[in-house]
């Protein structure tokens, strides 16, 4: 029966991320791109406020908590398997469609912010409210369109937020270190109990400490890795060049792709990556203090750059050269692959690194999306279905772990084409919004500003 739904599952997904939605996508991220006038060269203005408290303005966590938290539910699996897995699927070249989804992904996720602060609303006991299905109902009127993101944001995450991080870390410390995913699962299960019970709260305290430890950790490892493989660096760029452009046998260990299966990987895998474009990283940006939407919205496109830009390209780098340097590694995929590259290069600690640094995305992923999912379950239904939800979260990360990784990966793929849709709507619809908001606050020099 099961192998009846993942058949089922698989044919859904390849028609939702067929050339419509990639096109509806990378376009977007072209628009907004333009729109917000290459937001993307005030980078630097963005790092510097997303370390800036803003003591006495309106929200429930400060800026770097609200960006920790959003790169908390990002910087997981999609960096290490999910990069992987893009090579797998669709070749070399899918990492720079990756990275350039990425690159122009960032003004894709500083609109989301914007309007999900713009629109935001406080409730009864204070604490605020956003995201896409708030900007959905109150910037356009379509509370409908809003009600079915929030279902399509429950369903996905439990797949892109719970069950494949799960997986990916039972499958990893089994193949590591021999523990039984069973095992796994239930101490996953205790540690996401005693923090996602504190609220946002309680997630954001343990995600400003643990995020900037594990995205440096794992970078220093990767780094590590590049520096002894220094001789296949340039070999590896161009191959991933080439390969994203041409159908060719590319040699080296890697198969023949096709252009579109590097596309398609590419910009899916970026796309659970960084989330740009999904909608879920401004539910938890509509919570931080910010004088102004502009604010905000530099903070969280900061993610996307961190994320994608950097981790997910080092990571493409590190796999890339590993298979020039033993194209044996080729025919494995997943996990493997990335923990056969690690172990390549730095055999006495590479695992031990790489291990510690999924657990720690694993684990921050799962409390980020716990959250995303809880604001959805909260719209649809009120505050009454939160803690049925927050038992069934924790019940599903012991499921992930011992589910096969193809059935988790093709159902999150599916569930996040399906959330992405009405986001993109929403931004598209808007982005007159974003524009003119922009233009006030960013170009206009007046980004230090209180909002209206």
């Amino acid at each position: 029966m099961l192998d009846v739904i993942h058949g089922w599952i698989r044919t859904l997904d390849g028609f939702v991320w067929g050339p419509p939605l990639l096109i509806l996508l990378f376009g977007t991220h072209i628009f907004l791109t333009i729109r917000t006038g290459v937001m993307q060269r005030h980078l630097w203005t963005a790092i510097r406020l997303s370390v800036t408290r803003e003591p006495g303005a309106p929200g429930d966590v400060s800026p770097f908590a609200a960006l920790t938290t959003a790169l908390a539910a990002t910087i997981g699996t999609g960096n290490i398997i999910g990069v992987a897995t893009a090579v797998g699927l669709g070749g070399p070249g899918a990492i720079l469609w990756m990275w350039l989804t990425g690159v122009l992904g960032t003004a894709t996720k500083y609109s989301e912010a914007l309007l999900a602060v713009k629109y935001r609303v406080r409730t009864a006991d204070g604490t605020m409210l956003g995201g896409p299905m708030y900007a959905l109902e109150r910037g356009l009127g379509m509370k409908w369109l809003g009600a079915l993101f929030a279902v399509f944001t429950v369903i996905a995450s439990f797949g892109i937020g719970n069950m494949v991080q799960a997986n990916s870390i039972a499958t990893m410390a089994q193949t590591n270190f021999g523990v039984n995913p069973q095992l796994t699962g239930v101490v996953l299960m205790g540690l996401t109990a005693v923090v996602i019970l504190g609220g946002l709260q309680s997630i954001a305290r343990v995600c400003e400490w643990l995020v900037p430890f594990m995205a440096v950790a794992y970078v220093a490892g990767c780094v590590a890795i590049l520096a002894f493989s220094a001789e296949f660096i340039w070999p590896a760029i161009e191959l991933i060049v080439a390969s994203a452009f041409s159908e060719q046998a590319a040699g080296g260990g890697f198969a023949g792709f096709a252009v579109m299966s590097a596309a398609r990987y590419g910009v899916a895998r970026g796309l659970f990556s960084n989330e740009s474009g999904l909608g879920s990283a401004p539910i938890v940006a509509a919570a931080a203090q910010s004088r102004n939407p502009v604010r905000q919205a530099l903070v969280s496109a900061t993610g996307t750059f961190w994320d994608t830009v950097v981790v997910c390209a080092l990571s493409g780098m590190v796999i890339v050269t590993s298979i020039l340097e033993n194209p044996a590694l080729g025919s494995l995929s997943g996990a493997e692959l990335t923990s056969g590259a690690f172990r390549q290069t730095l055999p006495a600690f590479g695992p031990a690194v790489l291990t510690l640094g999924l657990l720690t995305f694993v684990f921050s992923t799962i409390l980020g999306w716990s959250y995303y999912g809880e604001k959805a379950v909260e719209y649809l239904g009120g505050k009454r279905f939160i803690v049925p939800y927050r038992i069934l979260w924790v019940v599903a990360v012991y499921a992930g772990s011992v589910f096969t990784l193809s059935f988790v990966w093709d159902f999150s793929d599916l569930a996040n084409g399906l959330m992405a849709v009405p986001n993109l709507i929403a931004l598209l619809l808007l982005s007159n919004v974003v524009a003119a908001e922009t233009r006030k606050y960013l170009t206009g020099g007046n980004i230090d500003m209180a909002g209206d």
